[in-house]
């Protein structure tokens, strides 16, 4: 008596190359946001800031024209314009770089960036 088709299992050495080929990608896609850069910007341009892949703030440009006016709480609100821009950029760096690493498949939890 049969109780219905067979289910087909993986072989766990198939799931376990599939495992160490995923962690190769990941690690591949951590080394390349390192070295990939995004930059945000503010005030069409008169305050920029540039991170890297994973969002880590590398520099911060202000253009000297700014600089002449004295509206320090304006200069403040740039930066923190430009920062945000910048790490947003990168964010979607690492979910397009995450995408392509994965083949698109959902994983079951988030990784750090």
């Amino acid at each position: 008596m049969t109780t219905g088709p067979l289910l087909h299992m993986p072989d766990f050495s198939q799931l376990l190359q599939l495992g160490q080929q995923v962690q190769g990608r990941l690690s591949q896609m951590q080394t390349t946001l390192a070295q990939t850069s995004v930059t945000g910007s503010a005030g069409g341009g008169m305050v920029q800031a540039t991170a890297d892949g994973r969002g880590v703030i590398r520099s911060v440009r202000i253009d000297p024209s700014v600089l002449g006016n004295a509206d320090a709480e304006m200069l403040e609100d740039l930066v923190l314009a430009a920062v945000s821009d910048a790490q947003r950029r990168a964010e979607e760096l690492y979910r397009e770089e995450l995408r392509k690493a994965t083949g698109g498949l959902p994983l079951p939890f988030q990784l750090p960036l």
